[in-house]
């Protein structure tokens, strides 16, 4: 608390600056040389723009109050068609059976105006003053030790809903208090917010980098669950975020998760492909640093691919079928996937791009999850909204699902069905 408190007031002046500046200045006059992303290409429509050189999504800034103190949140998906074309949000039906069976996972919130005007009233809010802490191990994944930069309050949810209504909104709470903010450090806004203005009431927030059925995407981090992975991806620790329904729930009536695919032991190296997965983004993309514009390696290297794990979702809104676009939520449910050895000698454990050929690899035994056990859900779960696609929209998965659940697959071929992917790859 002392370092994060000596940091906050040497950056005190700098931060008053950011508050009184646009929220996507920076450096001064530097924002017209940025490449920004074209509009088209963005799936959260009110999105104000995506910076490509400063790895920062625009988005409108919304005011609210918990307990007593001031919060300022955004808005990125809700569960209604309706309200997701009026309001520029990604349309996430799954999230109606966010609160099935877990009450903590929704907060109940009141909003006269209706959610994104005047002064919506929380239950709680997130703590942002813990010092977030990462130190590699010795090949990187796993750390010697790690500390989230955040952690929910009691009755804190980003996921809510109003007074008498069904609907759900993902609203992440990204700053507390009337600032200036310390977007350094972080001691009152999460970890990934780079700038925040609270008189044109934008905020500019940290985008990942990933992939969807081939494509490449980029999408935001809030929360998660597991301790770990709130400090690798620079979000906020919500545990109660695991009770949500339900594990392995992919294209499961009732889940309101959706699959999402992180590598442990991916190639390393400053490219993506073929480098991919956690070890990768502690050893080549800076991740044991704080992420602020000063910070210049950071963003250098996220600018090139090199600063995140490129995880594949399962499901984006851009999916042509809808019945498969109906299954994005942002609610995703992590599978720690983990190359066999023989994969990771033979040189193929190269980044993967699509869900489903992820799962024909785990029908193989070419992937795991940690163990050698089937891969499966590790009930990690992460708030990750999609932002945008880099290139070409994901229509559709590139492969089928395996046609038998991973649980019955007969991995005794391994080794052959490894050699023979090898080749496939023209390894050798």
């Amino acid at each position: 608390m002392t370092i994060k408190r000596i940091g906050a007031a040497l950056v005190a002046l700098s931060c008053a600056l950011t508050v009184a500046a646009p929220a996507h200045a920076g450096t001064v006059g530097a924002r017209t040389r940025d490449a920004f992303l074209p509009t088209s290409n963005i799936t959260i429509k009110s999105a104000l723009g995506v910076d490509l050189t400063r790895s920062v999504g625009i988005l409108p800034l919304h005011r609210g109050v918990a307990n007593g103190v001031p919060v300022w949140y955004i808005l990125t998906d809700v569960s209604d068609a309706r309200l997701a074309r009026d309001m520029g949000l990604n349309f996430a039906p799954k999230l109606a059976n966010v609160g099935n069976g877990c009450a903590s996972c929704v907060q109940e919130v009141t909003a006269p105006q209706g959610m994104g005007h005047g002064v919506v009233q929380f239950q709680d809010r997130p703590d942002f003053s813990p010092t977030r802490l990462l130190v590699p191990g010795p090949n990187g994944f796993p750390p010697r030790t790690f500390q989230p930069g955040g952690t929910a309050g009691l009755h804190y949810s980003p996921f809510v809903h109003l007074t008498n209504s069904a609907v759900i909104f993902n609203a992440p709470i990204v700053a507390t208090g009337n600032g200036p903010f310390d977007v350094i450090h972080h001691a009152d806004t999460s970890d990934r917010i780079m700038a925040i203005d609270t008189a044109r009431m934008t905020v500019d927030v940290l985008f990942v980098r990933g992939f969807s059925d081939g494509q490449p995407i980029m999408y935001l981090n809030f929360e998660s669950s597991d301790g770990f992975a709130a400090t690798e991806e620079r979000s906020i620790l919500d545990p109660g975020l695991a009770l949500s329904p339900f594990a392995n729930g992919g294209f499961r009536p009732g889940s309101a998760r959706a699959e999402i695919f992180a590598f442990a032991n991916g190639q390393d190296g400053t490219d993506s492909p073929p480098a991919q997965g956690l070890t990768h983004a502690i050893n080549d993309g800076g991740v044991p640093e704080d992420a602020n514009f000063q910070n210049t390696r950071v963003l250098d290297d996220l600018a090139k691919d090199a600063g995140d794990t490129h995880n594949v979702f399962q499901a984006f809104p851009t999916l042509r079928d809808p019945r498969l676009a109906a299954q994005y939520s942002p609610l995703w449910d992590l599978n720690i996937a983990v190359w066999n050895p023989f994969a990771v000698g033979l040189g193929v454990n190269r980044a993967q791009t699509d869900a489903n050929t992820i799962l024909q690899l785990a029908a193989r035994g070419i992937v795991t999850s940690p163990g050698g056990l089937p891969l499966s859900s590790a009930n990690v779960i992460i708030n990750c909204p999609a932002l945008a696609f880099a290139h070409q929209a994901p229509t559709a998965p590139q492969a089928p699902l395996p046609r038998l659940p991973l649980s019955q697959v007969d991995t005794s071929g391994m080794i052959a069905n490894t050699i023979t992917f090898a080749r496939q790859q023209h390894r050798f």
